[in-house]
C-alpha cells in the first residue's frame, strides 16, 4: 500500500503546486488551479503508478488539499499526465552554457 504525502513547491492566490512522494520516492507532481467555480488539476505520475492508484490520488488531492482550501467549486477537474521525470532545469542551468558559447567554447 502506497504512503502518500504531499510537499509543496509554490503557491501563489490561485494555484498551488506540490510534489507527490510515496515514502522517500517521488511518483509524481500535481498541480491545483482554482477558479471562481471550478477547481483544476494537472497530474503527471511516473510510469509504473497504475490507473487504480491514479483513481487513489486524485481523491487524496481533492480531500486532503483540495477541500481544505475551502474554495467554492462546482466540479474538479484533473487532466493526468504519465511518462519519466527528465529533470528539473532553472536558469542556472542555461547561463553556463550560454557562457561557454559566447566565449569561443
Amino acid at each position: 500500500m502506497a504512503d502518500y504525502r504531499f510537499q509543496r513547491e509554490a503557491r501563489t492566490p490561485f494555484s498551488e503546486v506540490y510534489n507527490i512522494l510515496d515514502g522517500d520516492r517521488s511518483v509524481g507532481r500535481i498541480d491545483i488551479h482554482f477558479t471562481s467555480s471550478h477547481v483544476y488539476g494537472s497530474l503527471t505520475v511516473v510510469e509504473s503508478v497504475t490507473t487504480e492508484e491514479v483513481e487513489e490520488l486524485i481523491e487524496l488531492v481533492d480531500d486532503d488539499l483540495v477541500s481544505s482550501a475551502e474554495a467554492e467549486r462546482s466540479d474538479f477537474i484533473v487532466a493526468v499526465y504519465q511518462g519519466r521525470s527528465l529533470g528539473t532545469y532553472s536558469d542556472e542551468d542555461f547561463t553556463d552554457t550560454e557562457a561557454d558559447t559566447t566565449n569561443g567554447s
